[in-house]
């Protein structure tokens, strides 16, 4: 028993003198982990009061720059430069964060890279508006920080801008471009053979290859011993209008943008190819209330009143109302014009119910009417389905596009011209219409 009681006090001694012993070696690391740990903090702070000191110390030194075009071009691809100049002497990381236009919905807008000392850096992005208006741009957000990355200094750079997104001037440009240099079937436009010719002669001159036989002039050609033709110029000074349905028709979107931002876009193509084909170029817009009419021109300062009248624009999509348009065009517009008139129609009814107003005006004028295809509706019935669901989908879509054919032969049979395209292809399909007709002498 007293065996049993010492060996018991035994462990129970050993047991603390082990606990003790844990404990100085504990207490001594700790004590030195404290110590370290004191220095490390000592040394962090060190170097964050270096790198604050290095950073704030130099007056100005980044210096930014945001090349804004004067007007941003609505459905089109606008470039917008940046430039960062570094005056520190050492290097830095930078973060540019733009503060871009609410209109696009970028939440992340930044841009990292490095500048070496007295480095400037420039580069550009691209931003695609799909509204016509006034878009505000921030100021440029930069953080600079030093290869230690411990502080970061924040610069507010650059300015705040309003920029105005326009009608589609760029495309404008491209077509205009392609008709001056006599290229336009790299645009898309079809090269059409003339039916008939004007009557108005302009000059002799020599053969080229590819003009038409009977232009030779036989007695020119037997004076100066050179194959002569006759030259004829186009009939000018025609009226083109285009007129643009405001209504809720046209309202429905596509890539982003409404069916009547791509007439608008269309319609100061139009207008400028018109020009320069040295016809007159007019406005018509329309809805539930009285039309507002911009007169046909051909001056150079007229493609800009087009172009304000578009940009300015605005609509509560209402239901249109073609009586009005129809009283409004005979009453302002006299002489025999073009009209290009831009709407949508989603059924045959929905057409019949204006048909009326359209043959009115057909008896007056030429009329083309320009209308879209639902090219959603086309994916869903060109694809393969096997579920009853998706094959019932299909067969509606089928339906609808043959009501679309159905208006187009029903428009015809009235003797009104007619455009049946996708949104995208809309500028080129209305350019080949209009050179069409006056190739065929109806304008």
């Amino acid at each position: 028993m007293n065996a049993l009681r010492h060996t018991f006090f035994t462990n129970r001694l050993y047991l603390i003198l082990g606990i003790i012993v844990v404990v100085l070696i504990v207490g001594h690391f700790a004590l030195a982990l404290a110590i370290v740990g004191r220095v490390a903090l000592i040394l962090v702070l060190g170097l964050v009061a270096l790198e604050s000191l290095v950073l704030y110390l130099t007056p100005n030194p980044l210096y930014s720059e945001r090349d804004l075009p004067e007007r941003l071009s609505n459905g089109d691809d606008n470039t917008v430069g940046l430039a960062i100049r570094n005056s520190y002497a050492f290097q830095v990381h930078i973060e540019v964060i733009d503060e871009v236009p609410f209109q696009f919905q970028e939440r992340h807008f930044i841009n990292r890279f490095s500048l070496a000392a007295a480095e400037e850096k420039a580069w550009s992005y691209t931003l695609r508006p799909v509204r016509r208006g006034v878009y505000h741009f921030g100021l440029l957000n930069v953080l600079a920080t030093t290869r230690l990355g411990l502080v970061q200094r924040r610069f507010r750079l650059a300015k705040e801008e309003n920029v105005a997104v326009y009608p589609s001037f760029l495309q404008m440009r491209q077509f205009e471009l392609y008709a001056i240099s006599n290229r336009l079937t790299e645009a898309g436009v079809k090269r059409i053979r003339r039916i008939g010719r004007a009557t108005n002669f302009e000059q002799i001159r020599a053969y080229v290859p590819g003009d038409e036989p009977k232009t030779v002039n036989w007695r020119a050609t037997a004076r100066r011993a050179d194959l002569m033709v006759n030259q004829y110029e186009e009939e000018k000074a025609q009226q083109v209008f285009s007129v643009l349905d405001l209504g809720r028709s046209m309202e429905m979107p596509f890539g982003g943008m409404s069916l009547l931002d791509y007439a608008i876009n269309a319609t100061l193509v139009i207008s400028n190819i018109a020009m320069l084909k040295q016809d007159k170029a007019g406005l018509v817009c329309f809805s539930d209330e009285k039309p507002v009419i911009l007169p046909a021109d051909r001056k150079k300062i007229h493609l800009q009143r087009i172009m304000d009248a578009l940009y300015r624009l605005t609509t509560d999509f209402k239901e249109s109302d073609f009586e009005k348009l129809y009283a409004y065009a005979r009453q302002h517009i006299h002489q025999r014009s073009l009209l290009l008139l831009y709407t949508n129609f989603e059924s045959l009814s929905g057409m019949k119910r204006r048909l009326r107003q359209l043959q009115l005006l057909a008896k007056q004028h030429l009329v083309v009417v320009i209308f879209f295809e639902n090219t959603e509706l086309t994916t869903l019935t060109e694809a393969l389905h096997q579920k009853v669901e998706h094959i019932y989908i299909q067969t509606i879509a089928e339906k609808v596009g043959f009501e679309k054919r159905e208006v187009v032969r029903e428009l015809k049979r009235y003797g009104i011209h007619t455009i049946l395209t996708s949104p995208q292809n809309l500028t080129v399909s209305t350019i080949n219409k209009y050179l069409e007709l006056k190739a065929r002498g109806l304008i």
